[in-house]
């Protein structure tokens, strides 16, 4: 089994504050929606989940955005219409998680320390 090596869609907003990350499920839902919004929300998005970088652009470290900070930069805490403004005004970014290289279980063979017997 791989590890790693998959393909991620998100959207990224920058917003007065903050910047805010919401993935997605697949590009095609999302440009779908872009053009019809009856496809269901929770046909595009991964989860309901809205994260922030603490203003370190789309690379920044990952972090579940709290209600205060919702409430600043998009005027709610709902979940939905957080996740709504932000696709459609933020920008879409793809990227890949290359595979994981080096040891996939260190207590097989010669790297099981000789400790206490």
């Amino acid at each position: 089994m791989t590890r790693g090596d998959v393909s991620h869609v998100k959207v990224h907003y920058k917003g007065k504050d903050d910047d805010f990350i919401v993935f997605l499920d697949s590009v095609d839902d999302y440009q779908k929606w872009r053009t019809d919004k009856t496809v269901p929300l929770a046909q595009v998005v991964s989860s309901f989940k809205v994260f922030t970088t603490h203003k370190q652009g789309a690379q920044g470290l990952l972090e579940g955005a709290s209600k205060a900070m919702l409430e600043n930069e998009f005027g709610t805490a709902k979940d939905d219409e957080v996740v709504r403004q932000i696709l459609e005004k933020g920008s879409l970014q793809e990227f890949e998680m290359a595979e994981r290289q080096g040891r996939k279980n260190d207590s097989n063979g010669e790297f099981v320390s000789m400790g206490a017997r």
